[in-house]
């Protein structure tokens, strides 16, 4: 008789060396028992590793990979985890369910949808899609009517954070888009039109996956019980960055096994702005009971001495699991401080150490440049084209090819030389209901004209305005008063304050959904003008320096990796360079004045600057001006930032400035 011998779990012995290839902190968490569990991750402690071996762990463990659902914040990152999970354990990685929250709902909605009555053949909206319908919804309640109603891709911001944080609209508004506070009503009846054009034409957008999967887990118990029972492990990478809803799947889909584990950085939580929610990772231990933690420290990253000022910065912070980062035997200089006379010395110093730095050896591709705020670089980028420095913006368009910048040069530029047709015809189709055609007619008028302002202003104007652009046309008029050549001649700082009050920060308000960001960028532009005794002389500067990048960009090093960064710091999290200033660290600029007196938000901000200082691995310059020129009130002292004023001294080396 032929015996078959049965082995029990306790005679699990894995292919892959775990203890070799984890640290013990990293092993720990990776072969950790069933239940609830949180890792906490801290900046380059190889969180990656431990979600990719924890999923090869399982399937060794003897768990049916199509019952381990892994989510992840894009498709890119749940693809780099598989393939590497494919590479530890062959084959096996298929049929893990490996994917975006809401390319995971796309598939739940397909196939349990119906229970909730969405068809099965939904069509997912795209953004441009989901504005188009929003416009229809718009058009069809006849509130284009309202010149400065805010646009479609406003309206879809509004409606879309409002679904992800589950509040309604007039609470998003009163929390965001307090600008918007007049049209609250009116919101609320478009986002309710929209809903119901999008269910009448079976359609659904990338917020409806997320909403949609909860509302069929909650109204449908028997398939919250049947994919509860389906999947035995659901792992969650970025967990820091979650939303309301995106946590309460989460719990609801754990319901029955309750074998989660969530994976993030409490202190690299700065996205409350897109509807992230900073209690998801907190309060995580609270909402699971007998959830056991785990701290990944050790930093594969940065020097002792960049985490010495990191951990020094964030121990201010009073909500949070508290941790020690540390090097692996690395050590560097200590952080440089360097104060600087103002915004335009710090952009030369920079440029010099960078140049410096290139002197030594260093590539461009291993220095970047972070800031709080996109308009911070403004002088900065003006100094690096100069010097023919090459850089890449990651935090949006070069400075001066912002649609909104270049509406406010149009003004200066049509007005100073009256024969200047692009600038015409930019500043005319502004305006609702004047296109293509009518502001050519409205230019053929002006080009004749001796005095083209007048011209603007008067009657005959109006034999060439189409009915639905007369009363638009009447704003835009007075937009332009007070806008003289001799004025703009003179100041053209004091020109863009007028651009702005006439009505351009209206057409801000209603068209660009970042509105706050974009009048910091006009402002910015506004103090930068101030530096040159006319206009004249300010548009040939802008003109001569925006060529000179053009021709950088044909000719460039930047489509080959060869030039330094300049970033957000929101958009610089995960990324890492050799070498990191972060600019613009003065009092009321970083953190962000409207931050202060929060402390929730204030502790955001000082996560902040933690994510930017964690993003040098081997030298990090800490910059700022002690004088602001603003145009609006002169020029002011500012302190360094209370991040700054908070640190011991021993974390960092002061720099002084010479000539």
């Amino acid at each position: 008789m032929k015996k078959y011998h049965l082995k029990s779990s306790d005679s699990f012995k894995p292919s892959i060396d775990y203890s070799s290839d984890l640290n013990p902190e990293q092993l720990e968490a990776v072969t950790s028992d069933d239940g609830a569990a949180l890792v906490i991750a801290g900046a380059g402690s190889g969180k990656t590793r431990v979600v990719t071996y924890r999923v090869a762990y399982l399937i060794e463990k003897g768990v049916d990979p199509s019952r381990i659902m892994l989510l992840t914040f894009t498709n890119k990152a749940s693809r780099e985890m598989l393939q590497r999970v494919e590479l530890l354990i062959k084959g096996e990685s298929r049929k893990v369910w490996g994917g975006t929250f809401h390319s995971i709902g796309n598939m739940i909605l397909r196939k349990y949808g119906k229970a909730i009555d969405l068809a099965p053949d939904f069509t997912i909206l795209d953004r441009e899609d989901s504005k188009d319908l929003i416009e229809s919804s718009v058009a069809e309640m006849k509130l284009r009517k309202d010149k400065m109603f805010p646009k479609a891709n406003v309206l879809i911001n509004v409606i879309s954070y409002a679904t992800g944080t589950e509040r309604s609209v007039i609470e998003e508004i009163e929390e965001n888009y307090a600008h918007l506070f007049v049209y609250c009503d009116e919101i609320e009846k478009v986002k309710n039109r929209y809903e119901a054009k999008k269910r009448e034409m079976k359609l659904v957008d990338f917020d409806d996956l997320l909403f949609l999967w909860k509302k069929l887990l909650v109204d449908v118990p028997a398939i919250r019980e049947k994919l509860s029972e389906k999947f035995l492990h659901m792992l969650v990478d970025e967990y820091q960055d979650t939303n309301r809803i995106q946590s309460e799947i989460v719990d609801l889909m754990t319901s029955k096994h309750n074998n989660i584990m969530v994976v993030g950085d409490d202190s690299q939580a700065i996205y409350s702005f897109r509807g992230a929610c900073f209690d998801n990772i907190i309060e995580f231990p609270d909402r699971y009971h007998n959830a056991r933690t785990f701290k990944l420290t050790t930093n594969y990253r940065s020097t002792d001495e960049i985490l010495g000022l990191a951990n020094e910065s964030i121990a201010f912070n009073s909500r949070q699991f508290p941790k020690t980062l540390n090097a692996l035997n690395r050590k560097g200089p200590l952080p440089a401080l360097v104060p600087l006379k103002n915004t335009g010395q710090q952009a030369e110093f920079i440029s010099q150490r960078i140049l410096d730095l290139v002197d030594e050896g260093l590539p461009m591709k291993e220095i970047a440049i972070l800031y709080r705020s996109h308009f911070q670089s403004m002088d900065l980028q003006m100094e690096l084209t100069r010097r023919r420095i090459p850089y890449e913006v990651r935090s949006g368009m070069r400075f001066f090819e912002q649609a909104h910048i270049k509406d406010v040069v149009s003004y200066l530029r049509a007005i100073l030389n009256p024969m200047d047709e692009i600038s015409w015809t930019r500043i005319l189709k502004l305006t609702p209901g004047i296109g293509g055609v009518t502001a050519r007619k409205i230019w053929d008028m002006v080009k004749s004209s001796v005095r083209p302002v007048e011209t603007i202003m008067s009657k005959e104007i109006l034999n060439v305005i189409p009915k639905r652009g007369i009363e638009n046309w009447a704003a835009f008029r007075e937009n332009f008063s007070g806008l003289e050549e001799d004025n703009v001649q003179s100041s053209p700082s004091e020109t863009i304050r007028l651009v702005l009050k006439n009505g351009y920060d209206s057409y801000l308000q209603g068209t660009f959904e970042n509105y706050d960001e974009r009048k910091e960028d006009i402002e910015q532009l506004a103090n930068y003008s101030n530096n040159f005794k006319s206009t004249g002389e300010f548009l040939s500067d802008l003109a001569l320096l925006t060529n000179i990048q053009s021709e950088d960009i044909v000719n460039g090093g930047e489509e080959e990796g060869d030039a330094i960064v300049l970033s957000t710091v929101h958009r610089a999290k995960g990324l890492e360079w050799s070498r990191v200033f972060i600019i613009g660290l003065a009092d009321g600029s970083f953190p962000s004045a409207k931050s202060m007196g929060d402390l929730e938000s204030e502790e955001e901000e000082r996560r902040v600057f933690y994510v930017a200082i964690t993003r040098a691995k081997d030298e990090l310059y800490l910059c700022y001006p002690i004088m602001d020129n603003r145009w609006y009130d002169g020029s002011v002292i500012k302190r360094p930032s209370p991040f700054i004023q908070e640190l011991p001294e021993y974390t960092y080396e002061k720099w002084e400035i010479e000539y």
